[in-house]
Formats: C-alpha cells, sequence, structure tokens
C-alpha cells in the first residue's frame, strides 16, 4: 500500500515530532511517499524546491497513492487542498485530530462523508486507529 502521509509544513512545524512518530508507525501498514514531512530538518519555508515543483510533485505522489492520512490539528492550507484533491479522486482520506478547548476542527473536513476523522489524544492511540482503517 502506497500512503501520502499529510501535515503543516509552511502552516508551522510545532507537530513535527508527532508527525515523526505517526510515519514511524505507518510504515507498518505500507510505503510512506512523504515521509520528508516528518523531517525535523525541514522548517516553514519548506524544501528547496519552486512552489511549482512542490505542487507538481506532490499532486504526482497524491494520485499514485492508495490512501491519504493526514493529520489535521493544526490547520494548513496545503493539507486541505490536498485532501480535496484526494476525495475528488476517490482516494481513501484518514484524519486524524487532536481536539481541544481552544480550537475545532474545520467543518469542510469534520462534514465530509468522503473523509474518515479519527480523534486522538496521544500517539500511542494511532497504531490502534490505522489498524482499524488501513489494510496491505
Amino acid at each position: 500500500m502506497k500512503i501520502y502521509f499529510a501535515g503543516a509544513i509552511r502552516g508551522g512545524r510545532g507537530d513535527a515530532i508527532i508527525y515523526l512518530r505517526i510515519v514511524s508507525i505507518l510504515t507498518r501498514f505500507g510505503t510512506v511517499i512523504t515521509e520528508h514531512v516528518a523531517d525535523s530538518e525541514l522548517d516553514v519555508r519548506g524544501e528547496e524546491l519552486s512552489d511549482r515543483q512542490i505542487h507538481d510533485r506532490d499532486l504526482e505522489w497524491l494520485r499514485s497513492c492508495d490512501c491519504l492520512v493526514a493529520e489535521v490539528t493544526k490547520p494548513s492550507l496545503g493539507v486541505g487542498f490536498e485532501i480535496g484533491k484526494a476525495t475528488e479522486w476517490g482516494k481513501q482520506v484518514l484524519c486524524l485530530y487532536r481536539p481541544s478547548e481552544d480550537r475545532s476542527l474545520s467543518a469542510m473536513i469534520a462534514g465530509s462523508d468522503k473523509v474518515t476523522v479519527e480523534t486522538y489524544s496521544s500517539v500511542d492511540e494511532v497504531d490502534a486507529i490505522f489498524a482499524r482503517h488501513l489494510s496491505r
């Protein structure tokens, strides 16, 4: 299974350590083609590619994947765009969200019948979430 992992980059890297742990767990369920999203060296400036190169490459990867797993706690325009394209293309979409009193998940994600949202409070819970939703 080819898994496209999405998480905030230019929207903020505050959850990068969480992304690293999630990607590590995801590798047990398939090949994560976007492991770089979890790279602790990656900052809000992104990669050393042009915006067009990133856009075109990422859409090619997204089109080739079997499913999209997105960590959506940190709002990100790019992740929202990727989720929209994945649902348009009929991809399986699983979003992970850590609720808190000071933020709410976008209604465009929470209200979509083409997106599965799983809430969690600790990364220790995501292995069981993946076991329920992802198969090789």
